[in-house]
Parts: structure tokens; C-alpha cells; sequence
């Protein structure tokens, strides 16, 4: 007897194009590799060439499909070649995930210069907005697509020491929920996710602190920090048509820690 699926083939992205921003590592390789191993052409997009050809070999190495183009999201010009190149080499887009970011300042907020603070806003808000912008008729064309973007527990709760990263990422949910009100009309779904302690390079100064690393996690329900594969799940959901009534959602992947509450 031959099983009949319903809903399963939702979750196919057969066909469809994904760029990931921030993707030679941690998270956004994850959600890359999700993503194609769903069935995604997906663009590996970071910094350095070398990076992102990198990941993408590899990612063909075990028969899926992607390819690597370097850009730095804080720089105009190359994020208007991303999207030029993604669509020359695939011919449409579908997906786009925001997840590049960068975290140049720790320290009192009265301290925060005004550089520091635009360079993380330029790197983590300012190209989520303008990748954004640059992806929108290419959806509107193909009748509709998925945004993605990654803010962070960060981004809704406050924490000393992170003023410049957390304005940032707080404005990157509010994007979110704009465009998701503004682009529905377009059937482009805009959705936000909000890791938590996630063991990557951004977050290594914490984790390879043992002390600091125990009193974090002593503030998270399931008691650990996630691996970069655990936010892989929920980006292929909002992806997907499985997802296709989620829009504007701010989603929590932090272990319980934003439902625990502030510690203290």
C-alpha cells in the first residue's frame, strides 16, 4: 500500500532559491543547510570568498545544490551584486535570510560611540532593510516568498553591556513586523527568529568562560546552550508552504530563557 501525504510535502522547497546571509559558519550555515537539504538552491553568503566557496563545496559534496557568493552586508554595492548574481545564476528568489551580524562593542552604553553604534546598525539592521528592499520584486515576480530574519532573545530583553548589538536587533524585529504588514498584499511572508545562547564565534567570549557560561545557562529552562543545528528546524518551516499562514511571528528559539524572565 502506497502512503498518500498530506502535509509532508509541504516542507519541499524543490525549485525554490534561498540566500543566506552570515552563512560560512554557526547559525546561518545550519539554516543554509536545512534549507537545501529541503531541496533549496541556496546561496552561502558571507564575507570572504574563500568562506562561502567553502561551505559550498561541501554542501555539494553531499549532492545538494548551492553556491558561494561573497558579500559584506554593510557595504550597498554588495548587497545589490548578491541579489544581481543569486537571480543571474538561478533565475528567480524565494528565500531570504537576514542572518548576518556583527557585535564590535561591549561595555557601558554611556560609553557607546557613535561609530560603534552605526557600524552595528549598518552590519545588522540597515542590510536586513535594504537586502529586503532588494529581494522584494524578485518575490513580488514570482508570486510571493519567505523572509526570515535573525534577531535575538537580545533584541527583546535587555542585558547590560550589549546596548549597541541590542538596539540593533530590537530594530530588526520591529522591520519585521512592518514588512509583514505592509508586503502580505504581495503573499511575501516576513517572519523573525530570536536564538538564544547559541554556541557560535559571536558568542564564544561567554561560552569558553566556564563561570560565565554556568550562570547563563543557570537562567535556561533546559539548562544548556543550543548548537547551531537546532535553529535549522524553524528557518525550513518558515520557508516552507508548510509555514504559509505565518507571517509577522517573533519566534523565541532560546531554550525557555525569554519565558523564564530576567534573572535577578
Amino acid at each position: 500500500m502506497t502512503t498518500k501525504y498530506r502535509i509532508r510535502p509541504l516542507f519541499d522547497l524543490t525549485g525554490k532559491v534561498a540566500v543566506v546571509t552570515g552563512a560560512s559558519k554557526g547559525i546561518g550555515e545550519a539554516m543554509a543547510r536545512g534549507l537545501a537539504e529541503f531541496g533549496a538552491s541556496v546561496v552561502i553568503s558571507s564575507r570572504k570568498q574563500e568562506s562561502v566557496d567553502a561551505v559550498a563545496e561541501s554542501f555539494r559534496s553531499d549532492g545538494l545544490e548551492a553556491t558561494g557568493i561573497a558579500c559584506h552586508v554593510g557595504k550597498a554595492e554588495q548587497r545589490v551584486a548578491l541579489i544581481e548574481k543569486t537571480v543571474a545564476t538561478y533565475g528567480r528568489l524565494d528565500i531570504l535570510i537576514n542572518n548576518a551580524a556583527t557585535n564590535p562593542y561591549f561595555g557601558p552604553i554611556e560609553n557607546l560611540s557613535l561609530e560603534a553604534l552605526q557600524k552595528t546598525l549598518d552590519t545588522n539592521l540597515v542590510s536586513a532593510l535594504e537586502l529586503s528592499n532588494l529581494a522584494l520584486p524578485h518575490l513580488q515576480t514570482v508570486g510571493g516568498g519567505s523572509i526570515i530574519h535573525i534577531s535575538s532573545v537580545e533584541g527583546i530583553q535587555a542585558s547590560p553591556g550589549f546596548s549597541a548589538y541590542n538596539l540593533s536587533k530590537a530594530g530588526v524585529v520591529m522591520l519585521g513586523k512592518n514588512q509583514s504588514m505592509e508586503w502580505a498584499k504581495y503573499n511575501i511572508r516576513v517572519n523573525v527568529i530570536c536564538p538564544g545562547l547559541v554556541k557560535t564565534k559571536l558568542s564564544q567570549m561567554l561560552w569558553q568562560n566556564e563561570a560565565l557560561a554556568k550562570q547563563a545557562e543557570a537562567g535556561i529552562p533546559l539548562g544548556r546552550m543550543a548548537s547551531p543545528d537546532e535553529m535549522a528546524g524553524l528557518a525550513v518551516w518558515l520557508a516552507s508552504p508548510a509555514a504559509s499562514y505565518c507571517t509577522g511571528a517573533v519566534i523565541g528559539n532560546d531554550g525557555g530563557f525569554l519565558n523564564a524572565g530576567p534573572l535577578g
